[in-house]
């Protein structure tokens, strides 16, 4: 894995966005030369509004339960994919066979794994870390058996200068004409930027219950499971859970006493 990664760790942050703004620019031409499939679900726009709660337990010790409330658009047409903090620009994918399909897309997300010094007693006296806005690439296969996806991507805000590359797999079933239950899987790779800056403790920040820690790269494990139910058309209600296995780089950090983090969230979307 770390040989494959190499390449990318090395990648200059300003010649990352000068890539990325290429990409972006040559995204935005792409409806005026290239012609969209005729297909009525593919050529026509999606619009939702709602509003969801989430409920996340981070793994710093002593620190409490976060919830908060959040507000939810969706939108969607042959270009971009928009729903809650993630954003996807569709770039143009093929057709192996009718069983199998690869899209490309660029995507930007926005992560709150930042935190104040007065979140949790261990960590007062610290620097505070700021949450983040990240930018990549994602490219999805989906096929009979499952959809699986690779994603890079890099801390376009420049707090942690990180990066990370997932590799995921989901599958989703439908129960039923009003309930659908989907299963994934995913592993993280999150380079030593990102653990340092959010795990690490820097000799400022030393204290008797707080050694010295440089954080170092590690790989994640996430399984999560999302539910929709939808009343009809226009109104629908979700929940999705997931737990996330830490790597041994972020649990050895002297700020950490779990293992697994986890996230509830819940909603509900009007469609029009």
């Amino acid at each position: 894995m770390r040989m494959l990664l190499s390449p990318v760790s090395i990648i200059k942050v300003p010649y990352i966005r000068k890539v990325f703004a290429a990409m972006f620019a040559v995204t935005l031409v792409l409806p005026a030369t290239v012609k969209a499939e005729e297909d009525p679900e593919k050529s026509s726009a999606s619009w939702g509004v709602g509003i969801g709660a989430k409920s996340s337990q981070k793994a710093y010790t002593g620190i409490d339960r976060e919830n908060e409330a959040l507000p939810l658009i969706q939108f969607e047409n042959q270009y971009i994919r928009l729903f809650g903090p993630n954003v996807a620009l569709k770039l143009p994918g093929f057709e192996v066979n009718e069983a199998n399909k690869i899209d490309f897309s660029l995507i930007g997300k926005y992560d709150s794994s930042g935190y104040e010094d007065n979140d949790a007693d261990i960590l007062e006296g610290m620097s505070d870390r700021k949450s983040s806005f990240w930018a990549g690439a994602k490219v999805e296969w989906q096929n009979d058996l499952a959809d699986v996806s690779l994603e890079w991507v890099h801390d376009i805000s420049g707090h942690s200068k990180g990066q990370s590359v997932s590799l995921g797999l989901e599958r989703t079933w439908q129960i039923n004409e009003y309930v659908m239950l989907t299963p994934r899987f995913a592993a993280t790779w999150q380079d030593s930027k990102y653990v340092d800056y959010y795990f690490g403790v820097r000799k400022s920040e030393v204290l008797a219950n707080r050694g010295f820690y440089e954080g170092k790269s590690g790989i994640n494990t996430e399984v999560g499971l999302r539910g929709i139910y939808k009343f009809d058309n226009h109104h629908s209600v979700f929940a999705d859970a997931e737990v996330t296995q830490l790597s041994s780089e972020i649990k050895d950090s002297p700020l950490v006493d779990r293992s697994t983090q986890n996230n509830l969230t819940f909603g509900y979307v009007y469609r029009f």
